[in-house]
């Protein structure tokens, strides 16, 4: 995936951790998308539902975006999706890419 290909799957989503990451993006984050294996959405969400529980529970402020992240994920099921990441000078972000990578499932 090259970086136009990223910026038009945030630019396409509307949430704020998306436009955030893409204001990262042009402004030359670097990104790394892990296309050699896919995940389930509903897989991430177990994973990311319950880590977010966890921090709640202990008092950890978690990460902007995760609560809409987490929503967004359970209503993608098991839809087949790729995590990448993106790292800019203001901060680091876990993006899910649909399976044929032109759409921002989630991001936070």
């Amino acid at each position: 995936m090259n970086r136009d290909a990223l910026h038009s799957a945030l630019s396409q989503d509307s949430s704020v951790s998306s436009r955030a990451a893409l204001a990262e993006l042009e402004a030359g984050a670097n990104f790394e998308v892990f296309l050699d294996q896919t995940a389930s959405a509903r897989q991430l969400w177990d994973i990311w539902s319950w880590r977010r529980e966890v921090m709640l529970d202990t008092g950890v402020t978690p990460r902007p975006g995760l609560a809409e992240a987490v929503v967004r994920l359970q209503a993608a099921g098991t839809a087949r999706v790729y995590m990448a990441t993106l790292t800019g000078p203001q901060r680091r972000f876990r993006i899910v890419l649909s399976e044929d990578l032109t759409q921002c499932v989630a991001c936070w």
